[in-house]
């Protein structure tokens, strides 16, 4: 597991960025780098705890040549033994592969739980070192496995997603596109219509991380974007949304 400080030298530009629109509101993802370059306005609300990133790899190379493991892998092995310590997570999917955001506080404990099954090592300014216990060293007893209860409700809109890449050389071509598809084909946001009379629900995802970018889309939007212009994958396989919840849980669920 690789794990990613958010935070590079005043000489670099933001290395880990990702907007995500849901029918209630945007949420932003960034290092701290990008944070000094969005505007100080009453209308942005900041979580009041730093993440740090998680990326599960095989290889141990470079995040361009290492190889992901998928979702199925980090939800048993990182996710799961993750929750059984109360450990929050904010998981973020892209098209290269996926994330797990855990507090900066929580990461001596994030260590000893995953030290077992997995070689640790931290990327700081570009380096990749090993990472140590922090000092933690024992004392944690192992919980009991046991089924967790489904205590929030599921929904599954009915639109299909597609998980799409862009090369960085084409994106000037499409901004207009992108940006009136982020910001000004819907309307108002409004927590009450979260999805529309067909059940569709309004979700779109563009991650820019280390050069690399990813697009998240139902299949409407993606019928926008020129013929040939997007990667997908070669089965041209579809996802379906399952949705926890009927209203925002907080960091702490």
């Amino acid at each position: 597991i690789k794990c990613h400080t958010l935070s590079h030298s005043h000489s670099l530009s933001c290395k880990f960025f990702s907007l995500m629109e849901t029918p209630e509101d945007y949420t932003i993802i960034v290092d701290e780098e990008g944070f000094k370059e969005l505007p100080v306005t009453d209308l942005l609300s900041v979580a009041g705890e730093t993440w740090l990133a998680l990326n599960v790899v095989s290889g141990g190379g470079s995040f361009s040549s290492s190889q992901p493991i998928g979702v199925t892998k980090i939800a048993k092995s990182v996710i799961a033994p993750l929750a059984d310590h109360n450990i929050s997570v904010f998981m973020l999917s892209t098209y290269q592969t996926d994330f797990i955001l855990v507090r900066e506080r929580d990461l001596p404990l994030v260590i000893h739980t995953l030290s077992a099954e997995f070689t640790i090592l931290r990327v700081i300014n570009g380096e990749t070192v090993a990472a140590d216990h922090l000092g933690i060293t024992n004392g944690f007893v192992k919980p009991k496995l046991v089924q967790r209860p489904v205590i929030h409700p599921l929904s599954s809109p009915s639109n299909k997603f597609c998980v799409t890449s862009l090369d960085p050389d084409t994106l000037p071509s499409v901004a207009t596109l992108l940006m009136d598809v982020m910001f000004y084909s819907n309307g108002m946001k409004d927590s009450a219509t979260s999805c529309d009379d067909n059940g569709h629900i309004r979700f779109f995802s563009f991650s820019l991380i280390e050069g690399y970018i990813s697009l998240v889309m139902d299949v409407q939007t993606q019928q926008r974007f020129p013929n040939n212009l997007l990667f997908t994958s070669a089965s041209g396989e579809l996802w379906k949304m399952v949705r926890i919840g009927g209203q925002p849980l907080g960091f702490g669920k």
